[in-house]
């Protein structure tokens, strides 16, 4: 399995719902580094899993509609308790639109799957992947 890896960052806020979660519950801030892995088990015809910069630029996309927001004021997450590893979730299933979108336009430059991870601190992260 090949793979190629990008990397950017969002600051968002947000609070958590749970008692599990205990002063997370109240509006904090969050700074993520956001890991996107490209995973494919060929390589295309020109030898590479996905353009580097595509990839990079679609990233950028995805995190741009949610970093500098407080996420409890964003309709489309309203009913989500964003936790690290739901906004992985969110975050990938983005990025595989931009991905699939961009397929469109290149037949046979997908790659398979793609993984997200939220590096949340230097010891705690979180990743979601998802099929193509």
């Amino acid at each position: 399995m090949f793979s190629l890896t990008v990397r950017d960052h969002m600051m968002i806020a947000h609070s958590l719902h749970g008692e599990t979660f205990g002063p997370a519950q109240r509006l904090h801030g969050a700074t993520y580094v956001v890991d996107a892995t490209f995973r494919s088990p060929d390589l295309d015809a020109d030898g590479i899993v996905i353009d580097i910069g595509r990839a990079s630029e679609w990233l950028r996309s995805v995190l741009g509609e949610l970093t500098y927001r407080n996420l409890d004021d964003e309709p489309a997450l309203a009913e989500l308790n964003t936790t690290t590893e739901e906004l992985a979730r969110v975050i990938a299933d983005r990025l595989a639109e931009r991905v699939l979108a961009g397929a469109a336009d290149e037949p046979g430059r997908e790659p398979g799957a793609v993984l997200v991870t939220l590096h949340e601190s230097h010891v705690a992260w979180a990743s979601y992947e998802r099929p193509l």
